[in-house]
């Protein structure tokens, strides 16, 4: 079946679960973690299931419980969840088994209403990942809700209408957002995953920088470079970098045999030591293109240029261009 492949492709895409490995469905006996809890079986994976019940919806919550645990063999938990918020509850029963390598049945489409409510709280298109640290995976991140269903109903399998409540945060989405931006564009929540998609290309520094709260702070990125935002302000910066081993400075290689040695980018004013020709002069000869002066690297002792990849030597300095 070729829903059957996708999540298969994508359990094994991200390294979810170990193959023929034990993995606990969080089932709520709606459609989408009753696909989880079928076809991560059929896919041959140990499966277990629990619910947990946190008694909010009276005879409503005790009739999910009883289904969940006659028709999908869940193991039952309850949890007082009076007072808490949803991200709250949803902490709350991803806490369960610990021990245990959790699944849920969040889908494309919660994806897609996580990525608005943090657009709009946070101001930055963040989504939920395969796998959190505590060991919680969303194995449906690539099917849409809809399938989910359209699945257990192929399938003969059972399930409870999830409960929906207008008034919360994710049911505006649902219910009253998303439809008017799909009058918009009809490929709204495609196009919104797929912003998504180009946001994890980036490095992980540089976007958890891009999904922090508005303010001043910077990250390491590594090989000298320093991302720098403030407030709705992002860029780069090079630093000076100690030259021990192998320094990567965009397409150079550079290694040293002195100690003392640092590479760092061009500044105005910077001449070659012991002489009084400037390094801008050293670029004019050298036939340097001015765009690409700022990212040519220099080899220096304290102030002192030594070496210019590529332009001025040292013998104590080996450079590689790719």
């Amino acid at each position: 079946m070729e829903l059957l492949d996708r999540i298969d492709s994508f359990v094994r895409a991200h390294e979810l679960i170990e193959p023929g490995g034990a993995v606990c469905c969080l089932v709520s006996g709606g459609p989408d973690s009753t696909c989880l809890w079928h076809a991560l079986g059929g896919l041959g994976y140990r499966v277990s299931a629990v619910h947990v019940n946190h008694k909010l919806r009276g005879a409503e919550s005790e009739e999910d419980a009883r289904f969940c645990a006659e028709v999908l063999g869940a193991e039952v938990i309850e949890l007082d969840g009076r007072g808490l918020s949803e991200a709250e509850l949803r902490e709350q029963r991803y806490s369960v088994v610990p021990e245990r390598l959790r699944a849920t049945g969040h889908t494309a489409s919660d994806q897609v209403e996580t990525i608005l409510y943090r657009l709009v709280s946070r101001g930055t298109a963040t989504g939920m990942a395969p796998a959190r640290a505590d060991g919680v995976i969303h194995p449906l991140l690539g099917v849409w809700r809809g399938e989910s269903k359209a699945y257990c109903e192929a399938q003969g399998l059972r399930f409870r209408a999830d409960a929906s409540n207008p008034d919360t945060k994710r049911g505006l989405i649902r219910d009253e957002i998303l439809p008017l931006l799909r009058r918009l564009h009809p490929q709204a929540d495609a196009n919104l995953l797929r912003a998504l998609d180009r946001r994890e290309t980036l490095p992980p520094p540089l976007a958890e920088l891009l999904a922090a709260p508005a303010g001043s702070r910077r990250v390491d990125l590594g090989g000298g470079v320093m991302a720098v935002r403030e407030y709705d302000r992002l860029w780069l910066e090079r630093g000076p970098v100690e030259l021990k081993g192998e320094v990567r400075w965009g397409a150079w290689r550079i290694r040293s045999r002195a100690e003392g040695l640092k590479v760092r980018g061009w500044r105005a004013g910077d001449r070659l030591a012991g002489r009084r020709k400037k390094i801008q002069d050293v670029f004019v000869d050298a036939k340097i293109p001015r765009s690409e002066r700022e990212a040519w690297p220099l080899v220096v002792r304290g102030d002192e240029v030594v070496a210019i990849p590529g332009i001025v030597e040292h013998p104590d300095v080996d450079v590689e261009r790719d």
